[in-house]
């Protein structure tokens, strides 16, 4: 029988989809739709450690090639994830991925140490690369910066795997992922939405309440795919470092595209917008691709373009 699950940075989960941070509410938001069916882990919101408010409407906007968001990591903060939410997601049918933003490396510190006192969360995802927000991107902008907010927060997860966000990256993808690496991240996942914009005709304004947002959707998985493949090939392949690919996956040849690009794990976002069904939909086309390829486990298709 067929071998579905793979193994991210010691969490073993039974699909190699994963609900993508930000596309599920909480968590306990998607389970109530579908029961998550399809789907081995579910990434939560961003935590920030004040609450935020996000960007005013709208938020959200339709692209003939995907979807644009101006969401700005509105969230609850930290407070309020422990003492309101977190229950909520520890009881989930399936394994969750705590995700923290921040201004500052020790906003960062403080989400990051309250989420590894959280033993239901075995592993944390660091968030550097929100395009919708002003601050989104500074760390990950900077190699410096970068490692020293990675060395800071692997420092905080001591018994929780820390996997990294990572942008696109057009002039050297694999850059960031070295730093990240170098760091001590125990996965990557790439990539976050790419900035974009888009403008209504008629009030000649942004369709979106803030000037550019973040696209997703199949507008950017050609991109996504390739800054998988160089990184899998140059950084994560050699260090033994598992990615996430993410970036418009919304049928099942997507998802495949990604793992024989080298993501061992496969990330959905725009996909449960349109139809939270969509993993077992997903799930069940790759079960019958790798069986066509004569492999035992889907592990064995990871990372296996030839050139």
């Amino acid at each position: 029988m067929l071998d579905l699950s793979i193994d991210i940075a010691g969490l073993r989960i039974a699909s190699p989809l994963i609900a993508a941070a930000g596309t599920a509410g909480y968590g306990p938001e998607l389970a109530s739709v579908d029961g998550l069916r399809g789907l081995g882990a579910i990434v939560t919101k961003s935590i920030t450690l004040e609450p935020r408010e996000g960007n005013p409407p709208m938020r959200v906007t339709d692209l003939p090639v995907g979807m644009l968001n101006a969401i700005g990591l509105a969230n609850v903060g930290l407070d309020a994830f422990v003492t309101r939410v977190a229950m909520g997601v520890r009881d989930l049918p399936i394994p969750a991925i705590g995700s923290i933003a921040g201004e500052t490396i020790n906003e960062y510190e403080q989400v990051a140490a309250a989420m590894q006192a959280m033993t239901f969360l075995k592993a944390v995802e660091v968030n550097v690369s929100c395009p919708n927000t002003d601050d989104g991107r500074a760390f990950a902008e900077s190699p410096e910066k970068l490692h020293d907010l990675l060395v800071d927060i692997r420092g905080v997860l001591k018994n929780t795997a820390m996997i990294v966000k990572l942008p696109l990256d057009f002039g050297h993808p694999s850059k960031a992922a070295e730093v990240a690496v170098e760091a001590g991240a125990d996965a990557l996942t790439l990539i976050n939405t790419v900035p974009g914009m888009s403008i209504d005709l008629k009030s000649r304004r942004s369709r979106i309440g803030r000037w550019s947002g973040g696209t997703s959707g199949p507008a950017i998985h050609p991109l996504a795919v390739r800054m998988v493949a160089d990184v899998y090939r140059e950084v994560a392949s050699p260090a033994g470092v598992p990615i996430i690919g993410l970036g418009g996956v919304m049928r099942w040849q997507d998802a495949a595209e990604f793992i024989l690009a080298g993501a061992t794990g496969v990330g959905l976002g725009t996909a449960l917008f349109v139809d939270p069904r969509r993993p077992r939909k997903i799930l069940k086309g790759l079960r019958k691709w790798a069986k066509s390829q004569g492999c035992a486990s889907i592990r064995d298709l990871v990372g296996a373009v030839e050139n």
